[in-house]
């Protein structure tokens, strides 16, 4: 068997890619509470575990076929790995999932895609600063959603915490907080 022996150290990290330098403050496991609500469903508590990381290479084949015919991402450009996960806090119960890529670009732009547990696919675009370490994300394209139009993210780290919100925009209503967390590194 190729790898490492049992009871050694695990593997140091990748070496990080220029490219995904400014964003590497987002890198690792985040672990915290968030809530959520819309004027169509009732609001609620979640736990939630968030996951940013990187190969030192591109996307798996598949994922980059998908990147590739969506033109969000050349051979060249190194991503970060995105997924996510929620649960109820009382029983553990999951709730929610979804999983994508991040690409920076040198120029302060970044283009996700992310796939829903539920089906629907996100392809955003928006700007970070690295400086302050706020990542925004406007959707260009809400796949397989019949109410859904519009989708919105912010990110940021402060005093080592990452919170976010997510806003939405449906058939029926106007761009509107839908979601908030606050989050640690753990």
């Amino acid at each position: 068997m190729e790898g490492r022996s049992v009871g050694s150290s695990p593997a140091p990290p990748p070496p990080l890619h220029p490219a995904i330098a400014p964003l590497s403050y987002l890198l690792g496991r985040w672990r915290g509470q968030g809530e959520g609500g819309f004027p169509t469903i009732n609001s609620f508590a979640y736990g939630e575990e968030l996951l940013f990381s990187h190969s030192g290479k591109v996307a798996s084949l598949i994922s980059l076929c998908v990147l590739l015919f969506l033109d969000l991402i050349s051979l060249e450009q190194p991503v970060i790995a995105y997924s996510q996960k929620t649960w109820k806090l009382a029983s553990g119960e999951p709730m929610h999932a979804e999983s994508g890529y991040w690409r920076p670009k040198p120029d302060g732009s970044i283009e996700v895609v992310i796939a829903q547990s539920t089906g629907l696919v996100e392809v955003q675009k928006g700007t970070y600063d690295a400086e302050n370490k706020i990542v925004t994300l406007q959707s260009e394209l809400v796949g397989n959603a019949s109410k859904v139009k519009e989708i919105t993210r912010v990110f940021e780290v402060v005093n080592g915490e990452l919170s976010y919100v997510v806003q939405m925009a449906t058939v029926i209503t106007n761009l509107q907080p839908h979601l908030k967390a606050l989050l640690k590194k753990v």
